[in-house]
């Protein structure tokens, strides 16, 4: 039974997640690059740790929850990263979006190691505040067997876990959910600034679509005003994908630009991966 979890990343999904796996008895060791969210998990009793490897060395299971998927790399892979102090027989799961490659990349590296290390791609959906309320949905990918092992800890900030296949999966998975979301709100955005410009009042007009074909949970939700970081990032790997696989998928590209617009109008930032 896994007692020990480490947390890499801690940020709006990874700091709620470590409470929730305090509050459920698990001993937690994290690390993140931020000093102020180090301090709030040390609080709820976390271990706190000087780099990526001291978290692997003192955790049967590291969850890896980082923006971009050079991040994710850098973080397995550096000197002071987590495959140099991973243990025996240990479990890296990767809650990061990130392409399906990137994952077979990591599982590559850690078998390297010859230590039996299991990898899992774990990309969590519903948002920050199902991060909050522990009601996350995990789509997972990876061995059966090594999955259930982390049944229960995925459990703790999770109501719904679905393992969709092999390694990769996950991810692949959560490339298309986040394609269907960004394709939602382009078309929301559209639809009520078209209404808006023909004089209709687009809340009382929400409120009727969501009584008709048309809804859907980004409307649902649309009252609630998001960030939406990683926005471009999710259509990038949809469009590297289609790419790779020489599939046209005209939609992505317009749902991308779409998606600028929307944030530049709202004056959203977007995170830029570091290279």
């Amino acid at each position: 039974m896994i007692k020990r979890v480490g947390m890499i990343g801690l940020g709006k999904m990874g700091l709620p997640m470590t409470r929730h796996l305090r509050a459920k008895g698990f001993d937690v060791a994290v690390f993140d690059l931020n000093e102020e969210r180090m301090n709030l998990a040390g609080q709820l009793g976390a271990k706190l740790c000087g780099n990526p490897a001291e978290v692997a060395s003192a955790s049967e299971l590291i969850i890896v929850i980082v923006g971009f998927d050079s991040e994710v790399l850098h973080v397995l892979g550096a000197p002071d990263g987590l495959l140099a102090g991973a243990n025996e027989g240990a479990i890296i799961a990767v809650a990061s979006t990130v392409k399906s490659e990137t994952m077979h990349e990591i599982a590559k590296d850690a078998a390297k190691l010859d230590k039996g290390i299991g990898v899992l791609d774990i990309p969590l959906c519903r948002s920050e505040r199902a991060a909050e309320d522990a009601t996350l949905l995990l789509l997972g990918g990876g061995d059966k067997e090594t999955f259930e092992r982390c049944r229960e800890p995925f459990s703790a900030f999770c109501t719904d876990l679905c393992l969709l296949g092999d390694l990769g999966a996950g991810q692949i998975g959560k490339m298309v959910n986040n394609l269907l979301l960004w394709a939602c709100i382009s078309a929301n955005y559209e639809g009520l600034k078209l209404a808006a410009a023909m004089g209709v009042d687009t809340e009382v007009l929400r409120q009727a679509l969501l009584l008709s074909s048309g809804r859907n949970w980004a409307l649902e939700t649309w009252h609630v005003l998001r960030a939406m970081p990683w926005a471009e990032k999710d259509m990038t790997i949809v469009a590297y994908e289609a790419d790779a696989h020489q599939l046209s998928l005209p939609l992505c590209g317009v749902v991308k630009e779409v998606i600028k617009t929307i944030k530049a109008e709202r004056g959203y930032t977007t995170p830029v991966e570091r290279k």
